[in-house]
Formats: C-alpha cells, structure tokens, sequence
C-alpha cells in the first residue's frame, strides 16, 4: 500500500483528554493541527470520567458549558465516605469561585466526542482514528513529524510540532528516549459496574473497612465501582474465587448482595495498574510530551483528566502563536514544562503523600477503622470542607483560555 504524507503546523500523537482538547484549541486559534488516535472510536470503558470545576469553567470560557451540559451526566457537590461505623463528609465544592460548583461524572467517550465536534468546526482541525504512532522523523537531533501505521497503509506527518498525549503507556516519550522516574504506588484498583436501583438513594462516594477500600460513583443506571487492592494483588484475589471476591463487595455494603451475581467472571473486571511518575525532560527539539505521557497520576482525586486538559490549555496558550508564525523554540517547549511543572509536583506529592499515609494503611489494618482527627474536623466545622474542595475541584494553577478565536483560514 502506498504511503499517505500530509504536511501539518502540529501533529498530536492521542486522542485522549489532552490530546483532543489540544487539538481543538490549537485549531481554534488557527493552527493547521491532526490528531492521530490508534483506535477506532473514544469508547473504552472504566476510564478517568470525572469532570472537575476547573474543566467545566475551560468549557464555560469558550462559550460550550451550556452545550456540554446537555450531555447525560451526574453531578456531584459534595463527597463523603463511610469510614467504618461513621459517615463523614470531607468536601464542599458549592463554595468554589467557579460557574460550576460540583463535579460532573461523565463517561470519557462523551467528554472526547463533545470536544472532537467541537474541533471540527474549525477547518484546520484533523481527526485520524485507527492510525498508530509507531516511529519519530527526524532531520539530525530535531523531530519533523511521524509515522503511524492505518488501515491504508502507512500515514507519514511533517510537522513542525510532534506533540506526544498517548497516554502513560507512551508510544512517544519511548521513541523519544525520554527518561521517566517512577514515584511508586501502593495500590492498584479493580473496577467494575453494578446496576443501580431507584431505591438505593445517595451513596457514600467510599466505604473504607480494615484492608477494604471501595468507591461507588453514581451513573445514573448503574454504579461504577472501584475495589481497591495492595499493588500486585489481583493474581492472589483470583486465586481466592470469584464468590469469596464477592463476598467481599457484600461485607463492604450489603444492600449490593442482591446484584454481585452481575459479576459474572473475571472479565466484568479490569484492572488498572496505577503508576505514579513523570518525565525529567518533557520536551526535545521539534517534540513536546504533556498530559499522561508527561506525568501518570494516581487515580485519588480523580484528577487525571483534568490535569490533562490543563496542560493543554497552557500549551495552546504559549504555543498558538509560534506554530502559526512557525517559529516554535526549545525554549517555547521549556516554557511549557515550566508552567506545567509545579502544579504536576504538587498534585503527585498530595497524592503519595495520601497513598502512603491513607490507603497503605487501610489496606493493612487488621482492626474496624476510625476517622482521623483531620477528617473529624471536617465533619464538625462545614467550613473546613473548603479547602479540600478547592484542592480537588481547582487543584493547582488552574489554567484559563488565553488564545483568542482566530479568523478561520483554509488547511494546508
């Protein structure tokens, strides 16, 4: 089969979060952009779907929140969870400086396909689906495009910008020779879906019981569930059955004992591996990595996505120009890493600092647990629950949209 070149200002290796919203912007501010996306669709299921206020404010700024909104969605205003024998409620985001004040559950499919459309309305805007990165072009030490591999055969990409968003597992920051340092997790988590009753009312966001740690997120029909596990405990679970695994569900709540049977085999449950590092180096002459390919979070806080689109607002904000004055720099590259940097430090250091001192320790206590004394505060002064609110809804250095909409003009 013949191979396909195109000729492109940026080239976007991923369609995920930060992916997709890169691309829409940058076609916003009127760079010629493609995103190359190995699958066919945005449809797998238990990824990151939660929506912070930080996200939805980014959609409130480019004028889209009302028509995001009309999207099937949850809406969360405060957390909780049921530590024990007590139910404590640990935050309140209906204080929080936003247009929006709680968080949106939506499935990550709809989050893709709303901002793939919105994209599309730009003419500079490309979507390539089935079509895998497999190797960097190169002129000397600068990387000029890509090469992925799709159902025609080969598509190679000259561009002056190879931006890799493909995920933790990163095709790019591999190619690239990136080094990673990993900052260790404690856990990794099991997730699965139970339906949903009418009468099941409004659940507890976790359940924590000793070396148990069970999250239920509310999607309207059904629940999606997260099984917290010691890292590198699924093999000993399997080993134990399916029903004893059951059973635990129903120990952790048991008005789920009339449903676990939906579980049918293992294959109702997958298994996420979770890894917490980051890139010493985000960037190379010609080549940038953001979102997951830059920094694999945790998946406490939920605050993947939305670190993901915040990297790629930031990097539309320093980029749009250069790339359409085609004049980017490394040091545009290492503004990027600058600007991004701190709140990537910050929001790892929250979370190992909560692997290592909430979940280690609920995954091997022996004895019924209690609430700290920090979250009894919470619980006995509302006001306090601010903070936490803030820290998971905005997190650090919330970005705002700084690239104006752009005349459109025709792609090259």
């Amino acid at each position: 089969m013949a191979t396909e070149t195109i000729t492109v200002e940026c080239a976007i290796a991923g369609g995920g979060p930060a992916g997709v919203m890169l691309g829409f912007l940058l076609a916003r501010a009127g760079v010629d952009v493609v995103v190359l996306e190995k699958h066919e669709d945005f449809f797998r299921d238990f990824r990151g779907d939660t929506i912070h206020p930080s996200t939805l404010e980014l959609m409130y700024e480019l004028g889209l929140i009302d028509e995001f909104l009309k999207r099937p969605h949850q809406e969360v205003r405060q957390l909780g969870a049921q530590i024990g024998d007590e139910l404590v409620q640990i935050a309140d985001f209906s204080h929080l400086p936003t247009h929006c004040k709680f968080l949106a559950f939506m499935p990550q499919w709809d989050f893709l396909n709303f901002l793939a459309v919105a994209g599309k309305r730009y003419p500079t805007f490309h979507l390539r689906m089935r079509a895998e990165v497999d190797e960097l072009l190169k002129d000397g030490d600068r990387v000029v495009g890509l090469k992925a591999a799709t159902p025609q055969g080969d598509l190679e990409v000259h561009a002056d910008l190879v931006v890799g968003t493909d995920g933790r597992h990163s095709t790019v920051r591999k190619l690239a020779g990136f080094e990673v340092e990993d900052r260790g997790a404690p856990m990794d988590v099991l997730w699965l879906r139970l339906s949903r009753h009418a009468d099941d009312g409004v659940d507890s966001l976790g359940r924590i019981e000793p070396g148990r740690f069970f999250i239920m997120i509310d999607r309207g029909d059904y629940w999606q569930c997260a099984f917290v596990i010691p890292k590198g405990g699924f093999n000993e679970l399997r080993r134990k059955g399916l029903e004893a695994f059951r059973l635990a569900i129903v120990a952790l709540n048991p008005k789920l004992s009339d449903r676990v049977r939906e579980i049918g085999s293992w294959d109702d449950v997958k298994l996420l591996t979770v890894a917490v590092d980051r890139l010493k180096r985000w960037y190379a002459p010609g080549l940038l990595c953001i979102g997951d390919a830059a920094h694999a979070m945790s998946p406490i806080g939920g605050v993947g996505i939305n670190l993901a689109v915040q990297d790629a607002v930031a990097t539309a904000n320093i980029l749009a120009t250069p790339l359409r004055e085609g004049k980017v720099t490394e040091e545009d590259l290492r503004k990027v890493q600058k600007r991004r940097q701190w709140p990537t430090e910050m929001t790892q250091a929250l979370q190992i600092f909560i692997q290592n001192r909430v979940v280690s320790n609920v995954l091997t206590m022996k004895s019924r647990p209690k609430p700290p004394f920090a979250v009894r505060l919470l619980n006995r002064f509302p006001v306090l629950r601010r903070l936490p609110a803030r820290l998971i809804g905005m997190g650090f250095r919330p970005e705002h949209v700084r690239t104006p909409e752009a005349p459109s003009r025709p792609a090259k």
